[in-house]
């Protein structure tokens, strides 16, 4: 950055010299007329005034540089000094008195000042920023209320202070006259001429400068430079731009915009003084990248790329996957963070639409309160930003990132970047994406990668990539659609299918957004549509770049845009540049750069075309003018040549065509690639192969390669990736181990796939052999005067190959000073353990020890501590050595060792094994056993499933017991995928065997078999069979010598073994198997069995489990073999196993012992049935009886004898079913002897339908009972059935009425009455012989007054009169259902013992009100009529309790009692009125009226009081 400062100084420092030296030349001119006028200076004068001058000069040049380095404020001085410079100055010519005549002025008030900064050769450097155009004091508000944007007017204000000093200190010089001679003169003249000619040329500048013009792009003064760093450094990059308004500054690295805020730990960006820089702190590898600074402003953008290269240290080994990276000091936090990333994901598989997660557990130690670690993701070194597709989580502990439903763009190698103050550590793998299922068979995939480029106003270039399968046929051709960012409308873009996968699309609105897809059409059809690509705003890049760009305008905070008005615009100049960028069989893409001369108006643009041997020009887009500058022509015919050029036009009119293209022929532009060089596949993993291949020699644009694979002899061919990768080498995942494979590519660009490769050389998927790891532990086992034995541990990676031998290495060790390491053996060691001899005693050694397999030799193990060769002294053995384990499984494990090389004054007599959790900490060692182990391995079993473990072991003899041996460990406890177990096998011919499948064994795999864990060089107890990934151990004669610990071992894998026990039992037991075997009995499924079927026919019958075709049987009886005939027949179905044979009937000569005898090869097994005494005699009867019943259904019969059954209804009917009857038979129905017939009425309860006879006794009584028949009857034969209807089966039938009834009765309810309560159930049909009682709390309930039960219809009920308290309760009818009776439960409690007893109150006080209330109870006529003069008297009869008021009421008046009136009220009861000698007057509807506290009512009645002589004279009138 000191260096971009320095530049920047010097370039402002030569403006100011330039610009002292201007005002010098005018000083002196003025100097030179005051000495043509008083002819009195002196050269002495002279000299003395030149060197005032020149310190003036240096003065004012610090000054300027001190400017520049400040950031304030400008002070008050500065604005009282800038008001000086706005003063008219005068010129005068001084006396020696020094006396001031006139005031000096640099520029004529009228002139502008100018802006621009120059160098001393007149070169334009810079410019000076016009902030202020006001006068001072309004400018002074101004700034304090603006402090922001004081950088802007700095320049400004010292260039005026500038002058004011150079004003200043030209009036202050004393001038003398003196005489000049004519070489002076000329001189002097000479400077005059010069002095003019750069005021003009001031002049010129000054109108340049104009602020109206001084917006311009920003540019690059000084450019970032690219630089190659160490890893671990820190980089910065430096550039200085100008431009006005100030541009707005991004960084971006490989084209994505640096965010310095979100990352500070990683980046700084800081911007000065038009000085910009971006820091980047702890470089890594992956910094390696193209950085770009981009300047924008209202004028446009201007950007410059610089490369970052990090290198990284290749002195020793890069650290492994979980070995820690270094990571420095943290002075933050005062602590070192080290990373360890654990439970790591694998290499995924996914299908298009469906969702993956993958994760990673991340360990930063130490831990640091609130501090957490920075997770970055990757894809192909690319960080992944959050979207609607990629969600990334960190818990605190746990990294997941989740990719939703997946498309073939996120394939690729993901990346886990864990950074902390530290320093990183990453980890990766692969991710492959699966085309989904199409939904015909034979279309290709999508297409993937859909991007927008050249996006401008009505004018899109979409790309994408083509799929890595095409389906049964080629790929035709490629549709684009379009949808408008807001809606759910796609357009189709293109009418015919493009070939190639680029494609311009137009005709798009200026503003609006749009999203793009494409897919792909074969013969079979079109393909499901691509992932749809990013949003893009169709606008011209001026305007994208002001969307961008910040508040940048003055004093507003805000960009501010004016347009002039277009009235006083020009016709546009000509386009330039005019080239055909893109050209197919299909169209043809123009672009050309804008006019220079366009005006702020926007201009549109006009393509006119050619044809080859014509002058004619035609305009292509007369109807719709283009805004962007491009555009693409379709409708071209292919093979012709054309001319293009381009017209600009606005509202002043259409401009001069740009200079013609020349002549362009319409075809494909771009070839197809090249076939790739042929492929190389390599061994890779179990499940991966890696495929290597030569780069297309001719291809343009290169998109990428897809490699294909086969099995070999399937000629189908599959997709290894769904992307295309650039690189020439590509491990392909997801194989079937042990399969042959073979492999081809091919490369693929816009034009299309290039013709596949050749096929590589079949391979098969098994893990590559590689150099084993290092050994470990190396230790002195026994050490004496002259030699020393060491011993280490294998390594535990043998690089897929047995190790063949070690080498050991040693080295003098004197105090702190290392001697050179000397090979000790010349020739591989077959053991872990070495002796290593010709030593001198005293002194100090060390050994390191390398292994090596068929792949070479490994890297030497850590260097083992420095041992003294010394005779030892000690009595206890040393430690045992090669300790290792087999048999790994979740809950148990197998540790071996070897005994120590030296035992101590006593042979090693037992072994003691510990062991202890990885977490336990050092203090975790527990014994897995008390007593002493004599043998040199054992099975430790009760592990925690997963937890991993370190083992242990001590070696005893007399003395005690010795160190322990070198940790083992960790183990984890955990069984590996796919492990099968030793199981024991017996075939057929009795051979016992132990079995061991693997199915990840490699070429150089082998079977390894021990005996209690010491291999098996004898084979004279056991033969061992090898073939194809199973192994077979063959006991040659099995006896008590074989029992013991059988284990097999499989070489050069992931420690796959099994073991199995003989035991005595399991021996004895295998022994019995295999005399079976030896001496096979065909089993049986079922022993014989007999059975008899219709007309007494017996069958004899038996099935076996299995048999061959060429089983046969003899069938004996009594000992003498029966044959097929009369009397027997036999059947043996062999698919099925079941042997037959059949008698026609039992004889008293068939009483004995029957016998099937098998014979199937070397098999055989016989069944036998004894019929003897009663049983068989009681068998005999049984075949009689089915034989006579067989005979009795030839003729009408009986299916189902007569019997009964009662409907729910209560209905008791007789039936039975018969069979075999014709029309013709007869059917005679009997009671009691006596024959129903016809015109009886029993006979209307018979009905017959189809096979059945029903009699329908109804509700049955005991007149009903009786005994009741059916006979049937014809040519053929008779049958008959009985129905005793009496005693016991009148009782049976009655039961079952009983129980229908029962259960037919609802659950009990409740009823409260005016005297009680009354609990009811309602039932079908009620039988007087039916019983039912009542309980209260399972107590029987004793008739009474106050309790009663009874029936009344079909309802059952219990009346609780009066009930009170002790009526609660649980209450229960028991209904006789002819066996233990049916319960029906009512619990009176609670809520409805409340509601029932509170509505039996409430009725009976009703009751009571009802019986009490005043009424009247008769003795009054409805209508009453009498003879006018005659008396009436009426009595009514009322009751009430308590007495009722009585009143009497004519036409609703209260009558009173008297003379003519007479009421009156006898004993309470009886209400007379009398009316003596009635006449009309009286005539009217009278009420007798009760009332008492209960109530009150009415008796009505009407009296009509007629007169006879009326009616008389009415009659006469008649």
């Amino acid at each position: 950055m000191s260096g971009s400062l320095q530049v920047t100084q010097t370039q402002t420092q030569m403006q100011m010299q330039t610009q002292t030296q201007l005002q010098t030349q005018t000083q002196t001119q003025m100097q030179t007329q005051t000495q043509l006028q008083t002819q009195t200076q002196t050269q002495q004068h002279q000299q003395q005034q030149q060197h005032q001058q020149k310190q003036q000069l240096q003065k004012h040049h610090y000054e300027c540089s001190c400017f520049l380095n400040t950031k304030s404020s400008v002070s008050k001085q500065s604005f009282t000094s800038s008001k000086t410079t706005s003063r008219r100055l005068k010129t005068s010519v001084k006396t020696e008195k020094v006396q001031e005549v006139a005031k000096l002025r640099v520029q004529s008030l009228r002139a502008k000042r100018t802006y621009l900064a120059m160098d001393t050769d007149k070169e334009v450097i810079g410019y000076v920023i016009p902030v202020f155009r006001a006068s001072h004091e309004v400018v002074r508000g101004l700034m304090e209320a603006q402090e922001e944007h004081v950088e802007e007017g700095i320049n400004y204000v010292a260039m005026r202070n500038l002058f004011v000093r150079e004003a200043r200190e030209a009036v202050d010089v004393k001038v003398k006259v003196e005489k000049k001679t004519r070489t002076m003169h000329v001189r002097e003249s000479a400077e005059r001429i010069q002095l003019s000619k750069t005021m003009e040329e001031w002049s010129e500048f000054r109108k340049k400068m104009n602020p109206d013009s001084l917006t311009h792009l920003p540019e690059f003064i000084v450019k970032p430079r690219g630089q190659t760093v160490w890893e671990g450094n820190t980089v910065k990059l430096h550039c200085t731009v100008a431009g006005w308004p100030k541009p707005r500054i991004a960084w971006y690295k490989n084209n994505v915009l640096i965010d310095a805020k979100a990352y500070s730990e990683k980046y700084t960006a800081e911007s000065n003084y038009n000085m910009h820089s971006l820091e980047i702190k702890n470089c890594d590898f992956l910094d390696t990248a193209q950085y770009q600074v981009s300047a924008l402003n209202v004028k446009g953008e201007s950007s410059f790329v610089s490369t970052i290269v990090v290198k990284r240290f290749q002195e020793k080994e890069e650290a492994g996957p979980l070995e820690a990276k270094p990571h420095g000091f943290c002075a933050e936090h005062g602590v070192t963070f080290e990373t360890t990333i654990i439970d790591k994901f694998e290499v995924a598989f996914g299908s298009e639409g469906e969702t993956l997660s993958l994760g990673c557990t991340v360990i930063v130690y130490p831990t640091v309160k609130k501090y957490q670690p920075e997770v970055v993701w990757y894809r192909n070194s690319v960080p992944l930003k959050p979207s609607k597709w990629v969600h990334s989580h960190w818990s605190g502990d746990r990294a997941t990132l989740t990719l939703v439903h997946l498309n073939k763009e996120d394939e690729g190698m993901y990346t886990l970047r864990v950074n902390t103050k530290s320093g990183f550590d990453t980890y990766s793998a692969y991710v492959f994406v699966r085309d989904a299922d199409v939904e015909v068979e034979g279309v290709p995939v999508a297409p993937l990668d859909v991007r927008c480029h050249d996006a401008n106003k009505d004018y899109v270039v979409v790309t994408w990539k083509q799929p890595a399968v095409e389906g049964s046929s080629s790929i035709l051709g490629y549709y684009i659609d379009r949808c408008e960012v807001g809606t759910h409308h796609w357009a189709q873009c293109n009418d015919t299918p493009v070939k190639y996968a680029r494609f311009p699309v137009t005709g798009l609105v200026e503003g609006h957004s749009y999203i793009f897809r494409v897919t792909a059409l074969n013969m079979a059809g079109v393909s499901r549509p691509s992932r749809v690509s990013e949003a893009v705003v169709a606008m011209d890049h001026s305007d994208r770049g002001r969307l961008r760009a910040g508040p940048l305008a003055p004093w507003t905070g805000m960009i501010k845009f004016t347009e002039e008005d277009p009235t006083v615009g020009f016709v546009p100049g000509e386009p330039s540049d005019v080239v055909v960028t893109e050209a197919t069989k299909s169209y043809v893409v123009l672009a050309w750069k804008p006019p220079v001369q366009r005006g702020h108006e926007g201009v549109m643009y006009y393509i006119e075309k050619c044809i080859a041997g014509t002058e004619t020009w035609q305009r292509v887009n007369t109807s719709m003018p283009v805004k962007s500058p491009r555009f693409a022509l379709f409708d071209l015919a292919e093979g012709k040549s054309y001319s293009f050029r381009v017209r600009c036009s606005n509202s002043a009119g259409v401009g001069e065509a740009s200079v013609s293209t020349g002549e362009i022929t319409v075809g494909d532009k771009l070839d197809l690639p090249s076939a790739p060089g042929n492929p190389v596949a390599i061994r890779n993993t179990d499940t991966s192969v890696a495929v290597l291949w030569g780069a297309s020699k001719v291809v343009t644009h290169l998109v990428g390669y897809y490699i294909e694979c086969s099995v070999v002899g399937s000629d189908v061919w599959m997709p290894c990736n769904n992307k295309p990768v650039k690189q020439t080498r590509f491990v392909c995942h997801g194989l079937t181990t042990g399969e042959n494979y073979v492999f081809r590519t091919k490369a693929v660009n816009a034009a299309g796939y290039s013709h596949s490769s050749h096929d590589s050389d079949a391979v098969v998927v098994k893990a590559a052999i590689a150099v084993p790891g290092r050994p470990t532990g190396v230790t002195l086992l026994e050490a004496v005067k002259d030699f020393m034995v060491v011993g280490w541990t294998a390594p535990a990676n043998n690089g897929g190959a047995d190790i063949r031998g070690y080498f050991v290495d040693y080295r003098t060790v004197k105090g702190k000073v290392v001697g050179k390491w000397h090979e000790m053996n010349h020739q591989a060691l077959t053991t872990t353990t070495y002796k290593a001899e010709n030593l001198k005693e005293n002194v100090f050694y060390q050994f390191q020890v390398r292994a090596m397999n068929m792949a070479g030799v490994s890297k030497a193990s850590l260097a083992s501590a420095s041992l003294e060769c010394k005779e030892w002294t000690i009595t206890v053995p040393g430690v045992p050595v090669g300790l290792h384990v087999l048999e790994v499984r979740d809950t148990s494990v197998v540790v071996l060792w070897e005994p120590p090389a030296f035992e101590g004054r006593t042979p090693v007599n037992g072994y003691y094994l510990d062991l202890k959790e990885t977490s336990a900490g050092g203090k975790g060692w527990k014994a897995a056993h008390e007593k002493a182990n004599k043998k040199k391995y054992m099975k430790i079993t009760g592990l925690k499933a997963g937890t991993s473990y370190f083992f242990t072991v001590r070696a005893q003899n007399l003395a005690g017991v010795g160190k322990a041996s070198a940790v083992l460990g960790p183990i984890p406890a955990q069984t590996h995928p796919g492990t099968k177990d030793i199981y024991v096998d017996v075939d057929d011919d009795g051979i016992i065997s132990m079995v061991f499948e693997c199915s990840e064994m490699n070429e150089s795999s082998e079977f390894v078999w021990s005996k209690n864990y010491e291999t098996i060089t004898d084979s004279s107890r056991l033969t061992v069979v090898n073939e194809h990934g199973r192994s077979r151990a063959i006991f040659n004669s099995p006896s008590l010598e074989d029992l013991g610990t059988f284990s097999c071992v499989v070489t050069n894998t992931d420690g796959i073994s099994s073991s199995y026990t003989l035991t005595e039992e399991g021996l004895k037991r295998l022994l019995d198997i295999s005399h079976e075997h030896k001496f096979p009995v065909i089993p049986f499924k079922k022993e014989m069995s007999m059975e008899l079927l219709e007309k007494g026919c017996v069958r004899f019958w038996t099935q076996v489990e299995k048999c061959s075709s060429a089983c046969q049987v003899e069938y004996v009886f009594n000992d003498v073999l029966v044959t097929q005939g009369k009397k027997y027949s036999m059947n043996f179905d062999k698919s099925t196993g079941i042997i037959e044979m059949f008698m026609d009937s039992l004889e008293v000569t068939d009483e004995g012992t029957f016998t099937f005898n098998l014979v199937d090869g070397k098999a055989k097994g016989a069944t036998s049935l004894v019929l003897i005494g009663d049983e068989f005699r009681e068998l005999q009867k049984k075949s009689e009886f089915e034989r006579a019943e067989w005979v009795r259904k030839q003729g009408p019969h009986f299916v189902e004898y007569l019997d009964f059954a009662v409907t729910p209804e209560c209905n008791v009917l007789l039936r039975c079913k018969i069979g075999n009857v014709r029309p013709e038979t007869e059917i005679t129905w009997y009671k009691d002897k006596i024959e129903i017939a016809d015109d009886d009425e029993d006979a209307q309860k018979i009905e017959r339908q189809e096979g059945e006879l029903t009699f329908n006794i109804g509700k049955i009584s005991k007149s009903d009972a009786g005994i009741y028949e059916v006979h049937l009857r014809d040519d053929r034969g008779k049958d008959k059935s009985l129905f005793n209807l009496t005693d016991a089966g009148y009782q049976t039938v009655m039961n079952e009425l009983f129980r229908v009834i029962a259960n037919s009765s609802c659950e009990i309810k409740v009823l409260s009455t005016e005297h009680g309560i009354v609990l009811h159930s309602t039932v079908t049909y009620h039988h007087e012989e039916m019983r039912v009682g009542w309980l209260q709390k399972d107590a029987k309930i004793a008739a009474s007054e106050r309790v009663k039960s009874g029936f009344t219809g079909e309802q059952l009920w219990l009346k609780i009169n009066e009930p009170t308290e002790k009526d609660k309760g649980k209450y229960t009818m028991d209904i006789f259902d002819g066996k233990d009776g049916v319960k029906r439960v009512f619990e009176l409690t609670g809520k409805a013992w409340e509601e029932a007893f509170e509505e039996f109150q409430r009725l009976k006080a009703a009751a009571i009100a009802e019986r009490n209330r005043a009424r009247v109870v008769g003795g009054l006529p409805d209508v009453v009529a009498i003879q006018e003069g005659k008396s009436l008297n009426l009595t009514g009869n009322v009751w009430g309790e308590p007495l009722p008021e009585v009143c009497w009421t004519k036409n609703e008046r209260e009558l009173v009692s008297d003379s003519h009136i007479k009421l009156t009220l006898e004993h309470g009861k009886f209400a007379s009125i009398a009316i003596d000698c009635v006449t009309t007057a009286d005539s009217g509807k009278y009420a007798l009226k009760v009332k008492n506290k209960y109530g009150k009512e009415a008796g009505e009645f009407t009296v009509s009081v007629y007169n006879p002589d009326d009616e008389n004279k009415e009659e006469k009138k008649d």
